[in-house]
């Protein structure tokens, strides 16, 4: 398949989704793109907007026989008709978003494309304690124990070493085959998909790298890592104080700052560039994009929401 398709859920039903979703259909690309949604709620949008795009409903079993065309958009349907009656609609959005994962998880699973992107969602509705966020779940479908959540811009990208983790036990999880692994992984898909021998710099955990406490993180394993990266040739500099990593003489030098928790490096990075930037789950057998944002449920409706992030997923997807 020359231009494999790019398949989207739309993740929660009460979102900004479908607004960003058709301000971002206004660029131009060349895969053909195959969304996962509900029919019913599809038609009710496409009532506000004119689509220059040609719409084919099909199933997931016609999928083997179709020649895709970026001049149509595909379709698979997510009934709700059954569920209406029975459920809150807490349940139905929670179901929704499950078969939705699962219909694309299987389609993945057949070959029929390695790009998949899905729409924003409010993790605590849809996961249990069990799962962190959204990037953990899609890793556990897929058997993936080593995965990375990379929220990526061409400028500069961040990587945090624990994921959505309260911050009361993130110095528990910071060990130095963690830090490895991450880094690994960060620096294979940078070398392998993106062509790119990235510079790597890495935060500390405490402030200004230090502690009163006798056990330093920092010395005992952040340090260690960055020094066996190092002897495997990888290019990584560290660990630096966080809040002065950011300044722009200081950030200008790296690719990539892989901090040690999610808001160390993704707080800096959304200041920076606000909503340019995507999420990536690097570590899986397929590409996983999503915009870096939520729901943002209060801006339903307006028609004010800002396309960008859903857009650069696109173009991500598809020049890879």
């Amino acid at each position: 398949m020359k231009n494999k398709p790019i398949l989207i859920t739309t993740g929660d039903l009460n979102s900004i989704f479908f607004e960003i979703f058709f301000k971002a259909l206004n660029i131009k690309i060349k895969s053909p793109i195959l969304l996962i949604c509900n029919k019913n709620i599809l038609q009710n949008e496409l009532r506000k907007i004119k689509l220059k795009k040609k719409i084919k409903f099909i199933d997931s079993l016609e999928l083997i026989n179709i020649n895709f065309s970026n001049n149509y958009l595909y379709i698979f349907n997510v009934d709700l008709s059954e569920k209406s009656n029975k459920f809150s609609e807490a349940v139905i959005e929670k179901n929704y978003i499950k078969d939705s994962f699962e219909l694309a998880f299987g389609i993945i699973k057949k070959g029929l494309t390695n790009k998949f992107l899905n729409g924003p969602i409010n993790k605590s509705k849809f996961l249990n304690k069990k799962k962190l966020g959204i990037t953990e779940y899609i890793a556990d479908k897929f058997k993936c124990k080593n995965v990375a959540m990379l929220i990526y811009n061409k400028k500069l990208s961040v990587c945090p070493v624990t994921t959505h983790m309260p911050l009361k036990i993130v110095s528990n999880k910071i060990k130095k085959n963690l830090i490895i692994s991450k880094i690994k992984l960060i620096n294979n898909f940078y070398t392998s998909i993106l062509k790119n021998k990235p510079k790597i710099a890495v935060t500390g955990l405490n402030p200004h790298c230090e502690t009163i406490y006798k056990e330093n993180e920092d010395k005992m394993q952040v340090e260690p890592a960055i020094k066996n990266l190092q002897k495997k040739g990888i290019r990584v500099d560290g660990p630096f104080a966080s809040d002065t990593l950011f300044m722009k003489y200081n950030r200008n030098k790296y690719d990539i700052i892989i901090g040690m928790y999610h808001d160390q490096v993704l707080g800096p990075l959304k200041t920076l560039f606000e909503y340019d930037a995507i999420n990536i789950t690097v570590g899986l057998p397929f590409l996983r994009v999503s915009p870096d944002h939520g729901p943002n449920i209060s801006m339903v409706g307006k028609n004010i929401s800002n396309p960008q992030s859903l857009i650069n997923a696109l173009k991500f997807l598809d020049r890879i």
